[in-house]
């Protein structure tokens, strides 16, 4: 799957990766649904780092389909709410 990281880029992600990535983000539904902040923070960061990892990046002049958006570093709170479906960020 092709992941977007918003502001940074692409890369290409194992579907095999996703269950670890799910409990991560259930960590952030559960975090933002809290209104903690300072937990939100850390865990979209945990979040972006362990797709950065697991990833491999797609050149910046590929053009790929995104299957995934994931927000950016710096997105707020109410920013990542609006990016959210009934699953989350990651489905699953």
């Amino acid at each position: 799957m092709v992941v977007r990281i918003m502001g940074e880029g692409q890369v290409r992600l194992a579907d095999s990766h996703l269950t670890e990535l799910n409990k991560l983000d259930d960590e952030l539904l559960r975090e933002m649904e809290n209104g903690d902040g300072p937990g939100f923070r850390r865990t979209l960061q945990a979040l972006l780092s362990k797709v950065r990892e697991l990833g491999t990046p797609l050149p910046d002049e590929s053009l790929e389909p995104s299957d995934l958006i994931l927000p950016s570093p710096d997105a707020t709170l109410q920013e990542v709410r609006d990016l959210l479906s009934d699953d989350g960020l990651i489905p699953g």
